[in-house]
């Protein structure tokens, strides 16, 4: 079993995706925000974003029970400790977390000490213990959903160079406009320059990794899901399923996809209403930052460079 990550700047529609690509039947995907990143994360980026989105980092001597609590894992611990607390708390998902590090341990025991196979016994115990997970027996990869992944593209590949990441961009009005519905928003100059490097490294990251890397537009995944995704699974070696067309969790359809993001409806519709949520001076920041790698990303969406068209 290998990994697919899906990495996302914050409100791009990495969520979206995710949720898109819940009850695919070669897919165990994970049920939240995966957040793989480790305390031992100490770098250049270390300050840029939450460690909680960085790739784990391990020491060379913990122990199992060390390593699984090592993983930042916000949503769903959060959700098996003190489901009242979490924001998923009615969405059903039946696992009890003694079973879920047990067979954590399990899957470690009498291999190599590697990042590859940590992580991998991070997804193996999720969904070898969730008990009413729609399974298909056709599984072939496990999915992971963490914010800016993209920002650590090498080290994935280097634990999983058969795996795959898919990165999806979107407008930074609508990304920033729904951002700003936070409790805790970063500032307009601080998002658009996290977009731009997020962007720019994906597209280094497409060229390093044919094949294997794939950059997805959030407004031709609501546009069109099946012309959007299909072509990026073939890549992957994987076929299309109908149950792709609209947002699932454990297979089963979604009201809404919030509170998985902020994003309620993923439609072109919802989306460019988002963007105008800016004010016209927002709009013009944003616009003068971005420019060089909005128009590498969407060299098509002339209207779009200045305006909330």
């Amino acid at each position: 079993m290998s990994l697919i990550m899906i990495s996302a700047m914050y409100e791009n529609g990495g969520n979206t995706t995710h949720r898109m690509l819940d009850g695919h039947p070669e897919l165990f995907v994970y049920p939240f925000e995966s957040q793989v990143g480790t305390g031992a994360v100490s770098d250049y980026l270390t300050s840029f974003v939450p460690i909680r989105y960085r790739w784990p980092e391990f020491g060379l001597d913990g122990t199992p029970d060390q390593d699984y609590e090592a993983f930042w894992d916000e949503e769903l611990k959060t959700y098996l400790r003190v489901r009242s607390r979490s924001k998923f708390r009615d969405c059903g998902l039946e696992m009890d977390e003694a079973d879920r590090k047990r067979e954590f341990a399990g899957y470690l025991a009498g291999k190599p000490r590697s990042r590859r196979n940590i992580v991998l016994a991070y997804y193996h115990s999720t969904f070898a213990t969730w008990r009413n997970l729609n399974r298909s027996g056709k599984e072939r990869f496990f999915v992971g959903y963490n914010p800016v992944q993209v920002l650590d593209v090498a080290k994935f590949f280097a634990d999983f160079p058969d795996g795959h990441m898919l990165h999806v961009v979107r407008h930074p009005f609508g990304g920033y406009a729904d951002t700003k519905k936070r409790p805790f928003p970063i500032s307009l100059e601080r998002y658009g320059w996290t977009w731009n490097h997020c962007q720019h490294m994906a597209l280094v990251a497409a060229g390093q990794y044919p094949g294997k890397f794939h950059i997805l537009r959030f407004e031709d995944l609501v546009a069109g899901p099946r012309r959007a995704l299909e072509p990026i699974l073939t890549k992957m070696g994987l076929g299309w399923s109908d149950i792709c067309l609209a947002p699932t969790f454990n297979a089963q359809s979604m009201g809404e996809i919030a509170p998985w993001g902020t994003i309620k409806t993923p439609t072109t519709a919802a989306n460019l209403a988002t963007r105008t949520e800016l004010s016209p001076d927002e709009q013009a920041r944003m616009a003068g930052l971005t420019k060089v790698m909005f128009d590498l990303i969407y060299p098509d969406d002339v209207a779009g460079r200045g305006t909330a068209r």
